[in-house]
Order: structure tokens, then C-alpha cells, then sequence
């Protein structure tokens, strides 16, 4: 368990990092900063092969073999578990209202909805708000930096990649738990983001393997929806994005 005053430090030291990673690209609401695009392309190749080798037909399984309800209750377990994390960050933004909203959220669903497999809480109108430290830098000042993509994780920024990096280390849930059991987070994720993966199926598939340039597709569909997420920009107007924007925002 990280003792409070590391965390505090841990913080500040990722917003000074994240201050200077910020400053090696300008803060734009629109535009593209890639400076790296070389070797984003070659990591990007290497997700999309990761995908079309693994994780698209072990989803493809998963969510043939899964029920809906069950489908639902592992990610509704998995979002339940990302509560706390959320929870600290609203607290380090001094968004004390959503630190409030989340934390109800939280209580209910491992009360009454059994750990997190089912959500009464959104039943009682206590939706989810989601958030992370790749906001909180975006809070502090922290600029977007460059376009980076990650193995595995996929596109990202240098601020969200940093944030990324942050909320594993500080996340209470994992802090928190036996070391015996702190396996538990990392596979209620995994499995989550396989059933993601066959719920949006069509839209994955459509950006991977069936645009012309699906690198630049799925670079330009995360910084529009990410600027668009922390309010510093408006959703794309093209017809082509509409949809993708839906699928992408519900998760």
C-alpha cells in the first residue's frame, strides 16, 4: 500500500513531468501534433496484427460463449472497481461534487448491487462520471503534448499516457487489497475490454480493417474524442463520425 504522503508526492512530480512533456507540442483544441509518427505507425501495426491475431476472435468467443447479462455484470464489476480511482481524481481536480456523486455510486453498487455485477445506482439515476488523471493533468494546466501510441493500450498523448502510468500506481482499489488478491483488478479490466471489444465489433473492425489509412483514422477519432471529453472542443460535424462518436463516447 503506497503511505499518503508518497501519493501526494507522486502526484506532483507527474504534473511537473507532465508539465514538461507539455511543453514539446502547442495547446490546440484541433489540429494533429505528431512528431513521432514513424514509430507510432510501426506500434500501431503491431496492436492491429495484436488484435486480429488475439484479441479479436478470443472476443469473438468470449461474447459468443457469455450470455448478454453476464456480458453486462463483468463490465458493470469492472466499472465499479474504477470508482475509487475516479473518486481521487475528482478530489485532486477539487471537483468535490462528482468526488460525491462517485462515491455514492460506489456504496450502492457494492451494497446492493452485489459487489458491482449489478448497478442500482444508475436505476436511481446516480449515473456514472467517469475520469482519470490524463484529465486531472488536463485540469492543473497540463498541455496535451504529442500524439502517441501505445503498445497494447493503443492511441494516446503524452499528458494521457503519463496519466495512464499514474492512476495504475495510485489506484486505491489496488493499493488496498491483499497482495494476494490484487490480481483481481487487472483481469476484471482485461475482461471487460474483451467484451467491450465484441459489443463494438463493427466499429472496431470498421477503423482497423476497412478505412484506407486506419492509423490516421483511429488517431484522428481518439483526439476528437478526447478534447471533445474534457470540453476544450466540439464533436466532429462529418456524417462519418456521428455514429462512431456514439459507440465511442458509451464506453
Amino acid at each position: 500500500m503506497l503511505p499518503f504522503g508518497k501519493v501526494i508526492r507522486l502526484t506532483v512530480q507527474a504534473a511537473l513531468v507532465g508539465a514538461l512533456m507539455g511543453c514539446a507540442g502547442p495547446q490546440v483544441a484541433s489540429g494533429i501534433y505528431d512528431p513521432y509518427e514513424v514509430q507510432n505507425r510501426r506500434t500501431h501495426e503491431f496492436n492491429r496484427q495484436v488484435d486480429k491475431v488475439l484479441l479479436k476472435p478470443v472476443s469473438g468467443a468470449y461474447g459468443s460463449a457469455l450470455p448478454e447479462p453476464v456480458r453486462i455484470g463483468v463490465g458493470n464489476f469492472a466499472s465499479n472497481l474504477s470508482l475509487p480511482s475516479a473518486v481521487l481524481n475528482d478530489l485532486l481536480q477539487l471537483n468535490i461534487a462528482d468526488a460525491l456523486h462517485n462515491t455514492v455510486r460506489f456504496v450502492v453498487n457494492s451494497t446492493i448491487g452485489l459487489g458491482g455485477i449489478l448497478d442500482p445506482a444508475m436505476a436511481g439515476g446516480v449515473e456514472a462520471r467517469d475520469t482519470d488523471f490524463g484529465e486531472t493533468l488536463h485540469v492543473w494546466g497540463v498541455k496535451e503534448g504529442a500524439y502517441v501510441e501505445l503498445p497494447f493500450a493503443g492511441p494516446s498523448t503524452s499528458r494521457d499516457a503519463l496519466g495512464l502510468l499514474v492512476d495504475v500506481v495510485i489506484d486505491p482499489v489496488n493499493t488496498l487489497l491483499p497482495r494476494s488478491k490484487r490480481y483481481i483488478v487487472p483481469v476484471a479490466s482485461l475482461a471487460a475490454k474483451v467484451g467491450d471489444r465484441y459489443r463494438f465489433r463493427n466499429t472496431v473492425d470498421s477503423i482497423l480493417y476497412e478505412s484506407a489509412d486506419s492509423y490516421a483514422q483511429a488517431r484522428l477519432l481518439y483526439l476528437e474524442n478526447r478534447r471533445f471529453e474534457l470540453g476544450v472542443s466540439a464533436p466532429a460535424e462529418d456524417d462519418l463520425y456521428e455514429g462512431l462518436y456514439d459507440d465511442l463516447t458509451a464506453q
